[in-house]
């Protein structure tokens, strides 16, 4: 089998990093040559200088993702002045956002998702990297419980037609994967409840599929009120980010 190069650097830094033998190179070789991806092999992933256990009841994290949290980092100090926030993370998987926020900002941080299984991954990972975040498992789409500062969600939002990579398709959760309405009905749903679980002031960050920026857009339009939206790219240069905000700069 041709091994992905990436992969390979990846595990030979991991085995050095752990100081561990060929006996390792070997044995992760053959779970790499069935198709399962380095990380779920591993267990673990870095994320934003962080260290996170991932197994398949949750999503790898993406290095687009991480674009994300430091973006949203960046508009939180700058729009709430370095002042205490309270963060939302809807659909929190492995909690890498929700955890990364709450070392990041000065915040209360709650984090939502509708999978126990992802959650039990999640509060392992708050415990391991010393933080307290609430965890609440219920279904995104219909928490409106309480009002937020910031809200942030990577929601599911891929088609259910979509042709994606084998190694994601086969091994990561499809739950975390796609969703109805041609990769949009997370996204209406969180906008749809925006008045409901926001502050009078707020931000909402959302990481999207490169083509689903125009019709989110229109929807946040269509439902809000006086409030800026931006659309930014990823590394890739593909519109990968909207955030919207009624909070005048």
């Amino acid at each position: 089998m041709k091994y992905n190069s990436k992969d390979i650097e990846y595990l030979k830094k991991y085995l050095k990093d752990k100081n561990l033998n060929d006996d390792f190179y070997y044995k992760y070789l053959n779970e790499l040559s069935k198709g399962r991806p380095i990380q779920y092999i591993l267990g673990e992933v870095n994320f934003y200088g962080y260290d996170f256990k991932v197994n398949e009841d949750v999503l790898i994290p993406r290095f687009e993702t991480e674009l994300l949290v430091d973006k949203a980092i960046n508009k939180i100090n700058k729009l709430f002045k370095n002042k205490p926030v309270d963060i939302l993370d809807l659909g929190t998987g492995s909690g890498c956002i929700a955890i990364t926020l709450k070392k990041e900002i000065c915040s209360n941080v709650d984090a939502v998702d509708i999978s126990s299984k992802a959650l039990k991954v999640a509060k392992e990972n708050a415990q391991n990297n010393n933080v307290d975040v609430t965890f609440i498992n219920k279904d995104m789409a219909k928490y409106t419980d309480k009002k937020y500062d910031v809200i942030i969600s990577n929601p599911p939002y891929i088609k259910y037609d979509e042709e994606i990579m084998d190694i994601v398709k086969n091994n990561e959760p499809h739950i975390a994967l796609y969703a109805d309405n041609n990769g949009l009905y997370f996204y209406e749903k969180i906008i749809e409840n925006i008045p409901k679980i926001t502050k009078d002031k707020y931000l909402v960050c959302f990481e999207i599929g490169y083509d689903e920026s125009t019709a989110i857009v229109d929807k946040a339009k269509k439902e809000l009120s006086d409030v800026n939206i931006s659309v930014e790219k990823d590394y890739a240069g593909l519109d990968r980010f909207i955030f919207i905000s009624n909070i005048k700069e």
